[in-house]
C-alpha cells in the first residue's frame, strides 16, 4: 500500500512538472508591465506569472498570520 501511494505521488509530481514545462514553453512572448507609472523590464509571460505566484505564496501566509494575530488580540480584549 505504501508503494502505491509513492507511485501515485510520483505520477502526480511528474504531471505537474510536465504541465509547468508546457506552460513555460508556450508563453515565451515578452511583455512589459506598467504599474503606477513605473514600467518594468520586458520579461516572458511565463516568468511574470511564476514570479506573481511565488510572491503571492509568500505574502499570503504572512498576511494571514498578521490578521490572525490581530483578531486574537481583539478577542482577548473583549473577554
Amino acid at each position: 500500500m505504501r508503494n502505491v501511494k509513492r507511485v501515485l505521488l510520483a505520477i502526480l509530481v511528474l504531471l505537474l512538472v510536465v504541465a509547468t514545462l508546457a506552460f513555460v514553453l508556450e508563453n515565451q512572448q515578452s511583455v512589459s508591465l506598467l504599474f503606477l507609472g513605473w514600467e518594468g523590464p520586458r520579461l516572458p509571460v511565463s516568468l511574470v506569472m511564476v514570479l506573481s505566484l511565488l510572491i503571492g505564496m509568500v505574502i499570503g501566509p504572512i498576511l494571514g498570520w498578521f490578521l490572525g494575530r490581530t483578531s486574537r488580540a481583539s478577542r482577548k480584549r473583549l473577554v
